[in-house]
């Protein structure tokens, strides 16, 4: 499955390669549409609306104090900061779909 990275901070795409979740050779992207996340597993940050196109979605969370919030960050400082990567399969519903709830085994 083909991997594309959604992100501004170079500090970040120097951790993914670190953690080995990235080749050298991944597209990293600054801005994103359908057409660049479509079936493909994207790492960083989407909006929802967009989110559901990709085939699933990794991110790694980062426990910013306020100052750091909007500002780039070293590879040093998301290694700090960061929480084990997180994936998701988003899927988009009509909004009168009933809900179907399924036990946690």
């Amino acid at each position: 499955m083909e991997k594309i990275v959604v992100t501004r901070y170079n500090g970040l795409v120097e951790y993914l390669r670190e953690l080995d979740l990235i080749e050298e050779e991944t597209q990293i992207i600054a801005h994103a549409n359908i057409e660049d996340v479509k079936d493909k597993h994207v790492l960083g940050v989407l909006p929802l609306w967009l989110s559901c196109h990709a085939m699933k979605i990794t991110e790694i969370q980062l426990k910013l104090p306020a100052e750091k919030r909007g500002k780039e960050l070293s590879v040093e400082e998301v290694r700090f900061f960061a929480l084990s990567p997180r994936t998701y399969i988003v899927r988009e519903v009509a909004f009168n779909d009933p809900v179907i709830s399924k036990e946690k085994s």
